[in-house]
């Protein structure tokens, strides 16, 4: 992107700065005409006493400050999303399966992916258009209402609830069939196992080699896919929040570009990054809990 934050601060006040102080701006910034890799030791630095720098788009805020502020946001929206949909679509997965050429397992999948062709930004905006302008059934932008304040009760969270309502209905519904048709296509190799022959042989309860036999070792696929999806939630489902301006990660990164917020754009991919790794540690750890095959010496 050309030009620097600063010069795009310093045109923002339109003549009520004096010409001087873009030079403070700048170092304010951290541009300096230090060497690269000064600059970029000296970021590190900075970086492990959890000092990000500060955010043009909302200056003088702290990049740390910023993030906080849509972090919670986007991890209550988007992993609420994930998990409805990792729930659902494996448990449908599971269920067509078992009853093959049932009506759930012809009907489904092909209606399922179907919707997810469509992307996450169109079926925000035609919920947006049925359920937020024409029925007026559920409010049509930001994370709660104006006329409340954060707080911890009934009223508040109600209206955080509703708020939550379309946005979380169009991520489930554009990635529900992926995970079914995952969890579907795994769960058909494991019923051709010998296991399941033998735990039929043996008379066990149909529910109980479902979801204890088939299920969960057809799982681990699946699980790959939610680790993965869960580190990613942090990105937000960018253009779901541009739509009902929801405050999370991904509103705040549209803005970082457009104010040229090097600062903030830098923290949110620091934050995706360490969210990724941490969600591919706890997968890791589930693998070990779910598989006896890791745990054997």
């Amino acid at each position: 992107m050309p030009g620097d934050p600063a010069s795009a601060m310093f045109a923002r006040f339109a003549g009520q700065l004096q010409p001087e102080a873009i030079d403070a701006l700048r170092v304010a910034f951290g541009f300096t005409n230090e060497p690269l890799h000064q600059q970029y030791f000296t970021y590190v630095a900075h970086l492990f006493q959890g000092d990000l720098g500060l955010s043009v788009a909302y200056f003088p805020s702290k990049v740390t400050d910023v993030i906080a502020t849509g972090l919670g946001w986007t991890l209550l929206l988007s992993g609420i999303a994930v998990v409805i949909s990792f729930v659902l679509g494996t448990t449908l997965g599971v269920v067509a399966t078992w009853r093959r050429g049932g009506w759930l397992d012809s009907v489904m999948p092909p209606v399922l992916i179907f919707l997810g062709a469509f992307p996450y930004f169109w079926l925000a905006m035609v919920l947006l258009y049925t359920f937020g302008f024409v029925l007026g059934a559920f409010p049509a932008r930001h994370a709660y209402s104006d006329t409340l304040a954060p707080a911890l009760s009934a009223e508040f969270i109600l209206s955080v609830i509703q708020h939550m309502v379309m946005p979380v209905t169009a991520i489930v519904i554009a990635s529900l069939g992926g995970w079914m048709l995952s969890m579907r296509s795994t769960m058909v190799g494991v019923l051709a196992e010998d296991y399941i022959t033998m735990a039929n042989a043996k008379g066990l309860s149909q529910k109980r080699i479902m979801f204890h036999y088939a299920a969960r070792n057809a799982l681990l696929p699946n699980i790959t896919g939610f680790g993965m999806a869960l580190g990613f939630v942090l990105s937000g489902s960018l253009l779901t929040e541009i739509v009902f301006s929801y405050p999370g990660q991904g509103y705040l990164l549209i803005q970082a570009v457009r104010n040229q917020d090097y600062p903030l754009m830098q923290g949110i991919f620091l934050t995706i990054t360490l969210a990724v790794l941490g969600a591919n540690l706890l997968v890791d750890i589930l693998y070990v809990w779910l598989d006896p095959r890791t745990r054997a010496r």
